[in-house]
């Protein structure tokens, strides 16, 4: 049981690395963004080609996955996505599911559709005990790493004039705007941590899950059910979220191999019925 629980924990951790930057997107710009898969694969794949090809220590490639897919995002909102803020969501969704359907065909036309080979460093191998039990260092690892960006997460939204900037244009974007906050550059700025943060999930997930070309229609669900359970537009709301559907996911694929994803979906609708606004209802970014 307990192995179970960690293991669950851990990858209710990565879920919260790809998923946390769509909820802070949807939740200042109300933009449904259906690609976000899409930068944390990119940065995934950034760090994996650096890694093996280029010979980059796996913590310089951590950083550069970040950078990678923040920039890549960046460039996508300010000739694509920006145009589309105030458009109709369909508008948004077949735009950024057509990302994904590019990114799969580009991946898969340069890399082939298998999954790119993975090595840890030796820091990260093999096992660590706690009492009789063997547990991972990596998905330890996993765990310390996502509740360090948590911390920072809330440090940055919480205490700095770039958080308190964030939370009035949630409030309100029109009042945000003429108290001379620019929105625009805001929303851009934004949009890029928020794609740097999944890329970085995605390339701390090679040594969980593995990547391959269709990883962001895979997991595309899963981030959705993170951020609506969670409470879109919250940080901590989306960090509760994700380790309930861990936990959730890794004890049933254990106990009930059976079932398959039906439990997460279960789990979906009862969270919603009981909290439809989310575990943590918007209130500002927290």
């Amino acid at each position: 049981m307990g192995v179970v629980l960690f293991d669950g924990v851990a990858y209710g951790m990565l879920l919260f690395l790809m998923a946390v930057g769509l909820s802070i997107t949807m939740g200042l710009m109300n933009f449904v963004n259906l690609a976000h898969g899409s930068f944390a694969v990119l940065g995934g794949y950034a760090a994996a080609v650096l890694m093996n090809q280029a010979g980059l220590p796996f913590w310089a490639a951590l950083a550069a996955a970040f950078a990678i897919a923040a920039l890549i995002g960046a460039l996508l909102e300010f000739v694509f996505i920006r145009r589309l803020y105030r458009a109709h969501p369909l508008d948004q969704v077949l735009l950024s599911i057509g990302v994904v359907f590019v990114s799969i065909a580009a991946l898969t036309y340069f890399f082939g559709p298998s999954m790119l080979p993975f090595h840890l460093p030796p820091e990260l191998q093999g096992q660590f005990s706690v009492g009789d039990v063997q547990l991972s260092r990596y998905r330890g690892f996993l765990i310390v790493a996502g509740v360090l960006v948590l911390a920072l997460l809330l440090l940055a939204l919480g205490r700095t004039r770039y958080g308190a900037m964030v939370r009035a244009a949630v409030d309100n974007q029109r009042v945000a705007g003429g108290t001379g906050i620019h929105v625009q550059r805001l929303f851009f700025l934004t949009f890029s941590l928020g794609c740097g943060l999944a890329g970085l999930g995605g390339a701390l997930s090679l040594g969980m899950l593995g990547l391959e070309p269709s990883f962001p229609l895979k997991y595309m669900v899963y981030f959705l059910i993170v951020v609506c359970v969670g409470g879109a537009g919250t940080v901590t709301g989306p960090f509760a979220a994700a380790l309930l559907v861990g936990i959730v996911d890794v004890a049933g694929k254990y106990y009930l191999p059976e079932t398959g994803a039906f439990l997460i979906y279960v789990f979906m609708i009862a969270m919603l019925l009981l909290r439809p606004n989310g575990i943590v209802p918007k209130k500002g970014i927290a």
